[in-house]
Order: C-alpha cells, then sequence, then structure tokens
C-alpha cells in the first residue's frame, strides 16, 4: 500500500500569460494559450511521488481526452491511479491568468471532481497510508471521509474556507497560507494541533500545540509562474513526513523536529517549482530539491 495517499482534485490547465491580472470588469489581452495537467490535488500527488514517496491518487476524472492527458501526466510521474474512478462528467478545468511578475488568478469548474466519493478500496488505502492529504476543490463530504479514516491527516484548506468543527477535530496538520488561515478563522492552535502557514517569498511559520513558534525562512528565487507552487510545497511535505515515520502508519507520529525538517524541504521545493511556467512541469524532484536544500540549510 502507499505510504502517501493523496485524496483530491484534478484538472486540465488552460493557461493565458499576461501582463497583468485584470481588475474586475477589465478585459486584457493574453500573449499565448497553453494547455496542460494541473488540479490541487492531481499537482500534490505528483510533488510526492517524485519527491520520493510511494503515493495514490484518489480522484475522478471524465471519460474524456482531458482525463487520459491526467492519467498520462500522473502515471510518467510515478502515481498509483488504481483508486481513481471515471464519470460520464467531463473532467475539471481550471483558467489560470499568469502575469509577467509570476502571479497568478484561477478559476476553477468542478466537474468530475465534484462528484468523488470514497469506494471501500479507497478507504482501505487510507487507513493503511501513513500520511493522508486532501484539499477543498472536492465536496467536503468526502475530505470528511478520508479525515475519519486517516491515522495522520493533512489538511491543504484550499481554496479558503470556514471550516466546520467537525471536520478541524480530525485534522493532525492543517496547511494554509495567509488568506486561507484567515477564512477558518479563530486561534488555528484551538482548532488544529498543528499547523504551518505559507507566507510566499518569506518562507513558512510552524504552529504546534506546547511548542515555539518556528519560522523558516523564504528562499531568494526568480519568479516565473507561482502557479502549484503551494502544491508543490504540501506534496514535498507529505512525503516528506511520511519518510520521517519510523512506526506503523496507525502507530507513527510526527515530532516537532520532522515538521520542521519537512517544511524546510518542502519550501526549497516550493522555491525551485516557481522558477518553471505550468503546474505539473514545474514540480521538482527529489535529487533536485535535496542538492538545493544542502546549499540554503548548510
Amino acid at each position: 500500500m502507499a505510504d502517501v495517499v493523496v485524496v483530491g482534485s484534478a484538472n486540465v490547465d488552460l493557461v493565458l500569460p499576461v501582463q497583468r491580472i485584470p481588475r474586475p470588469g477589465e478585459t486584457v489581452l493574453a500573449s499565448g494559450l497553453s494547455r496542460g495537467p494541473g488540479g490541487k490535488g492531481a499537482n500534490q500527488a505528483v510533488a510526492a511521488a517524485r519527491a520520493g514517496a510511494s503515493t495514490a491518487f484518489v480522484a475522478s476524472l471524465g471519460a474524456d481526452e482531458s482525463g487520459e492527458l491526467l492519467r498520462t501526466a500522473l502515471t510518467e510521474s510515478g502515481v498509483d491511479l488504481s483508486l481513481v474512478s471515471t464519470t460520464s462528467t467531463p473532467t475539471g478545468t481550471a483558467i489560470i491568468t499568469v502575469a509577467a511578475d509570476g502571479e497568478n488568478s484561477i478559476v476553477v469548474a468542478p466537474s468530475a471532481n465534484a462528484e468523488l466519493a470514497l469506494s471501500a478500496e479507497a478507504l482501505s488505502a487510507i487507513r493503511s497510508a501513513k500520511i493522508v492529504l486532501a484539499q477543498l476543490e472536492i465536496p467536503f463530504a468526502t475530505v470528511q471521509a478520508a479525515a475519519e479514516a486517516s491515522s495522520y491527516f493533512v489538511l491543504n484548506a484550499a481554496p479558503a474556507a470556514e471550516l466546520p468543527d467537525e471536520l478541524l477535530a480530525q485534522v493532525d496538520l492543517l496547511v494554509v497560507n495567509e488568506t486561507e488561515a484567515e477564512a477558518v478563522g479563530g486561534s488555528l492552535l484551538d482548532r488544529v494541533p498543528a499547523a504551518v502557514i505559507t507566507l510566499g517569498a518569506e518562507g513558512a511559520v510552524i504552529l504546534t500545540r506546547g511548542a515555539a513558534e518556528i519560522r523558516v525562512p523564504g528562499v531568494p528565487v526568480e519568479v516565473v509562474d507561482t502557479t502549484a507552487a503551494g502544491d508543490t510545497f504540501c506534496g514535498v511535505l507529505a512525503a516528506t513526513l511520511a519518510a520521517a515515520s519510523t512506526s506503523s502508519a496507525n502507530t507513527g507520529s510526527v515530532t516537532v523536529g520532522d515538521l520542521t525538517n519537512a517544511v524546510r524541504r518542502a519550501n526549497v521545493a516550493a522555491s525551485l517549482s516557481v522558477k518553471t511556467a505550468g503546474a505539473i512541469p514545474s514540480v521538482p524532484h527529489g535529487e533536485t530539491i535535496d542538492a538545493r536544500a544542502a546549499e540554503v540549510y548548510l
């Protein structure tokens, strides 16, 4: 069984390079159009697999050309797709505008993602995994079911949403950016035992109950495209936490040291991803991440 199970979305990305993100009511001209595999779940599964973890993906894809595009990209990255279901609903689509400074704006049509439910086989894989990772581009009920079946559940609460106490009670580690942290509301450590707040170029902050706040500084880099940087962070984080586990999936635990090391590696991976355009094409491999980490964290 896989060490990391990612439960989440898969989309085909339509990417439009623009000089700047349009304001409300404004039309801007794109300098081109590209099409490629993406979606938060798919990006995170690829990131975990390329970082070295045995990774299975639980997702819903359409029986269409977009679905085949995603299956090919995921398989080539070493992701186990045996738990991916196929539906007559079209595969999810994301429209992404990418500005000259690398910032982006994204609109997602969930489509097949909205039909994702957990099969008996998926639940079995989730129970056996060291780390289970999910996001919020799929139904809340599916996220809740995955959380309840997990021994260690990581929730990337994106897109930003107000989360019910019933879900947060099942979360072992919450990963959010500053906007998403505000949407969750309240003091994070009153709601979850540990959280990582990503700060873009400024790095990340680690919060754990009973321990001091830990700041991991950003890694300076020339930004080309920030698409999938957060997903790269989450996938590499999950893979590194799984590798640190010395116990079985049902008894393993994550120490503050494990989490700090995982955030450092994930931080480096995210900095590498923004140097390349696109979602899945930008996700770095483990050897590249570790070589750069050795330079950053001498």
